[in-house]
């Protein structure tokens, strides 16, 4: 008898913090634009929210609670999916800023990157000629000398703080096969439980590049240190999204897409919204013979504790 396949979860990442208003009309950055698109993309099919809030008044990265708070009770009632909440909005500002709008909602997912890197996107500026909003041009050419603060200690303070505390499972994001290590360093002194949940991300400049043979080697590193003590996924940044996510379908894992990690849909082609994406990578991995999980596939293969429990 042939062995049944386990089933395929898609997260869908809506805003971020890399793209800036002038890339996209698409991009979201009101609270009735957030929400809206993560509905939509919900019932396109993601079973997974990936979060972060903007500055409503010219769509400036925002850790603010009260940001989050304007969309979150909104997506809650109006889909099943799984809420998770960012703690890596702002490359600038203390771990205990960027986790307060997760200590408010007790999500059941947030997302931790398991390293500091530098974190760049400033080449970006080169190919734009006029910006929309005043902020964009410097908070782009900035990133140059941004370093993506995670150490061992914020590590840590995370995993207590909402792990421990709200019983957050965490979407590990690991850029590159050093995160893999310290997150089994971590794993082994106790702070996280399996099953863990493991975010493969390629094309981040500072990170890991968008080479299949990457891929591979991130998961044959995962398999010898994590055994059947994990789930993962993967992110595939800009032209590597549909790529990279059809692969890991294909390779028994789970794929996240979204505005945050490409604005487009095709190339040359500027996606018109979460949702299509969703669809889209939904289509290729059902004519591809996979089964994408609900919600609550979702919650029982990553052992959440539930949706009933958050806070808002």
């Amino acid at each position: 008898m042939a062995r049944k396949r386990k089933k395929t979860i898609i997260t869908c990442a809506i805003t971020g913090a890399i793209h800036t208003p002038t890339m996209s009309e698409a991009l979201p950055f009101t609270a009735e634009d957030i929400a809206d698109q993560a509905i939509e993309a919900a019932k396109a099919g993601a079973s997974i929210l990936h979060l972060h809030a903007r500055n409503p008044e010219n769509g400036s990265v925002s850790i603010a609670p009260d940001h989050f708070k304007a969309f979150l009770p909104v997506i809650k009632q109006a889909t099943d999916a799984v809420v998770n909440v960012s703690t890596g909005g702002s490359l600038v500002n203390t771990m205990e800023e960027r986790i307060a709008p997760a200590k408010w909602a007790s999500p059941e997912m947030c997302s931790l990157n398991m390293g500091s890197m530098n974190f760049s996107f400033h080449p970006i500026a080169d190919r734009i000629k006029e910006f929309r909003y005043d902020w964009e041009e410097a908070y782009i050419r900035n990133s140059e000398g941004y370093i993506f603060r995670n150490t061992f200690a914020d590590i840590r303070y995370v995993a207590n703080e909402l792990g421990g505390t709200h019983g957050v499972k965490f979407e590990h994001e690991c850029y590159d096969v050093g995160h893999l290590y310290n997150l089994k360093f971590c794993m082994d002194a106790g702070l996280f439980k399996a099953p863990v949940f493991i975010q493969f991300i390629f094309g981040i400049l500072g990170g890991i590049g968008p080479d299949i043979d990457n891929l591979i080697f991130m998961k044959r590193t995962a398999d010898r240190l994590f055994g059947d003590d994990y789930q993962w996924s993967v992110l595939g940044a800009g032209g590597a999204q549909m790529p990279f996510a059809t692969t890991a379908s294909q390779m028994g894992g789970n794929l996240r897409v979204g505005l945050e990690d490409s604005l487009m849909i095709a190339r040359g082609q500027l996606a018109k919204s979460n949702a299509e994406q969703v669809t889209k990578i939904r289509r290729i991995v059902e004519d591809l013979g996979c089964e994408v999980a609900t919600p609550d596939e979702a919650r029982e293969m990553l052992d959440l504790k539930g949706g009933d429990r958050v806070a808002f």
